[in-house]
């Protein structure tokens, strides 16, 4: 069979192949597209998470400070007229003190009669009646509160024997968090970057933008079982850094 002399047929395979050549090209060059972009991807996926760290010791703002006694008595009128008569003396030493009325509160007494519990009295008590009253003071100043917890003995000496009321403890607090967050917030990120930086360097690798941080809580404790009024203000910041070679 002779090969076709048509010249149509001459003009159409020059145009295939060029044709099947361009494609050829066009797939090459969406593989090594295909390619960068996955090592472009590879790199953005390089990171490190660091902490960063901000402490402050800072003094306690606010005291919270109850006062109880207790009495006992066979008469629970006589009783009630020994809380009142000591509770108006505990007032009037707090304010000698030199704490504020408006500073200074007093709670109703509490009065037990051990004959009528349930479940029996105390028979090696000789009182029938024991009655608790408390004095709270609720003041900023903190200096003040402890300067005259140190003066109770003079109650003592007076008859009034102070003591802890079930448990109840005075309480040194810090109200003034707002204040100082921006500020520990700034050292605590400053702190992670400066760690992110020196892992970057020791890798032989550039820091690159924040990929995700969160600010962790922010937690007040006394400094020590010593110190209660001197608290310890901490806060963690987590960040992940991008790395670039």
């Amino acid at each position: 069979m002779q090969p076709s002399s048509d010249p149509r047929v001459i003009r159409q395979a020059p145009a295939a192949a060029i044709l099947g050549l361009l494609v050829a090209i066009g797939l090459i060059g969406a593989a090594w597209l295909g390619g960068q972009s996955l090592l472009a991807f590879k790199q953005l996926d390089r990171t490190v998470e660091v902490k960063g760290l901000s402490e402050r010791e800072v003094p306690a703002n606010l005291a919270i400070w109850p006062i109880s006694f207790a009495e006992a008595d066979n008469d629970v009128g006589n009783l009630y007229r020994t809380i009142e008569r000591k509770s108006t003396r505990l007032v009037e030493f707090l304010k000698q003190a030199g704490f504020k009325p408006e500073e200074i509160g007093s709670s109703a007494p509490s009065v037990v009669d051990k004959q009528a519990r349930e479940y029996g009295g105390d028979e090696r008590s000789p009182f029938r009646y024991t009655g608790r009253a408390t004095v709270t003071v609720y003041t900023a100043d903190v200096a003040r509160v402890r300067a005259t917890m140190n003066r109770l003995g003079e109650l003592g000496r007076e008859g009034i024997a102070i003591g802890g009321d079930h448990g109840a403890q005075t309480q040194f607090l810090f109200t003034g968090l707002n204040a100082i967050k921006p500020e520990m917030i700034e050292e605590a990120t400053r702190n992670a970057r400066e760690s992110a930086t020196k892992f970057a360097n020791d890798s032989g690798s550039h820091l690159g933008k924040i990929r995700r941080a969160s600010q962790g809580q922010f937690s007040i404790d006394d400094r020590d079982a010593s110190t209660p009024h001197i608290k310890k203000v901490r806060v963690v910041s987590t960040v992940e850094y991008y790395l670039a070679d």
